[in-house]
């Protein structure tokens, strides 16, 4: 299978944030890795994975109470 890489805008502020959702990030399998650029503006969480889709991701996300939304390719 073929390694993808998804972005979202996020509301993921800081490090307190990020650590909030990296369990959930770091176990789910097809996650090879992940990273969120806390400067930009967007917030963007950026995702390398392989067999997981935008809407599990998001899913993730807003379980921990942030939003999520895929950035268009």
């Amino acid at each position: 299978m073929e390694s993808k890489e998804l972005q979202f805008k996020t509301n993921l502020n800081c490090g307190g944030c990020v650590s909030k959702v990296s369990a959930d990030l770091d176990n789910m399998d097809g996650i090879l890795e992940w990273s969120v650029d806390t400067a930009n503006a967007d917030k963007i969480l950026t995702v390398k994975c392989e067999g997981v889709s935008e809407e599990e991701v998001v899913e993730i996300i807003k379980r921990k109470g942030f939003d999520a939304v895929a950035c268009s390719a």
